[in-house]
C-alpha cells in the first residue's frame, strides 16, 4: 500500500513561519510515531518498514519531517535542536493520541527522550509509553561532532558561522552551524540521570562509524529507573536498514505495542 498524503502542520520558530510535513495512518492506539535522524526523511527505509507493519496490523503510525528536512519547509541552517524538538512535540500532541510509542533513530533518538522528559514535565496524555531508540545520538552535537573536530573546523565555524561537512550517505556536503552546537549545549542529558518512566527499547550496531555502541550503553548507565533492553548487532551499521535490521526495529516496536495493549 502506497504511503498517505503528506498533510501539512503550520508552525512558527525562530521568528520563521513554515509547514511541517507529516504522513498519517489512522488506527488503533497506541499510535507509533517516527522521529528521524539528522538530514533524513520521513520516507527512508525504517519509516517506511514500519509503515508497512501499521497496515498489516492496524495500528496508528505517524511520521513527519522537521524543519529543512524532506517535504517540510523552513530553513536548515537556521534550524537547530531546538527547532526540531519543538517541532516533535507539535506533532506528538496534535497527532499521535495518548501514551504513543515513540520511535527515534540517531537524532531522533536524542529527541524522543527530550520530548518525553517535556511531556512528562507537563503531565501531557502524550508522554509515550515506550521508546524504541536506534543508534540514539545523544548530545551528538557536542560529543560526537564538536568533541571529535580538528581544531581548525571548530575555529571556521565560530568564525564563518558554518562547516561543510562531506557526507558518506550524500554527494552534497551538509553544513555544521554554530547556531547548531552552542543550541545543542541547551539539550545535554548525559550529565545526570534520565528519567523517562517507560519501557525502553535500543537497537545498536556494532560497527557504526557515526554513533559507537558504547555512546549507546553510555545511555543505558544513565536509565536507572527505566526497564531498558539493548540490542546490539555486531555487524550492524549505522542504519540498520537491512531486512534482518528491519525484522529486529519491527519485532520491537510490535512487543511495546502488544504491553501496552495487554496494560503489561
Amino acid at each position: 500500500m502506497s504511503a498517505p498524503e503528506p498533510q501539512f502542520l503550520k508552525r512558527q520558530e525562530n521568528g520563521d513561519e513554515y509547514r511541517l510535513a507529516l504522513r498519517k495512518r489512522e488506527g488503533a492506539a497506541p499510535a507509533v510515531v517516527w522521529l528521524g535522524g539528522f538530514r533524513s526523511d520521513m520516507l527512508a527505509t525504517k519509516a517506511s518498514a514500519l509503515d508497512d507493519w501499521a497496515v498489516r496490523t492496524g495500528h496508528a503510525f505517524v511520521r513527519f519531517d522537521y524543519a529543512g528536512h524532506g517535504e517540510s519547509e523552513g530553513d536548515f541552517e537556521r534550524s537547530c535542536i531546538s527547532t526540531w524538538l519543538a517541532d516533535s512535540l507539535a506533532v506528538i500532541e496534535a497527532e499521535a493520541g495518548e501514551a504513543p510509542i515513540l520511535v527515534g533513530s540517531s537524532m531522533g533518538g536524542w529527541l524522543a527522550l527530550l520530548a518525553t522528559r517535556a511531556l512528562r514535565a507537563k503531565n501531557s496524555p502524550a508522554a509515550p509509553g515506550g521508546l524504541v531508540l536506534i543508534a540514539p545520538a545523544v548530545d551528538f552535537t557536542e560529543r560526537l561532532m564538536w568533541g571529535e573536530m580538528p581544531e581548525a573546523v571548530r575555529d571556521e565555524i565560530m568564525r564563518e558561522g558554518r562547516y561543510l561537512q562531506p557526507s558518506q550517505y550524500s554527494p552534497e556536503p551538509y553544513a555544521i552551524t554554530r547556531r547548531l552546537i552552542e543550541d545543542g549545549r541547551n539539550h545535554l542529558m548525559l550529565g545526570s540521570a534520565i528519567a523517562t518512566g517507560c519501557p525502553i527499547h535500543i537497537l545498536q550496531g556494532m560497527q557504526d562509524p557515526d554513533v559507537p555502541w558504547q555512546h549507546a550503553m553510555e545511555l543505558v548507565e544513565h536509565l536507572p529507573g527505566d526497564e531498558a533492553v539493548v540490542t546490539l548487532v555486531k555487524d550492524g551499521d549505522h542504519r540498520l536498514s537491512r531486512p534482518q535490521d528491519l525484522d529486529l526495529l519491527v519485532g520491537a516496536v510490535e512487543n511495546l505495542a502488544v504491553q501496552k495493549v495487554s496494560g503489561r
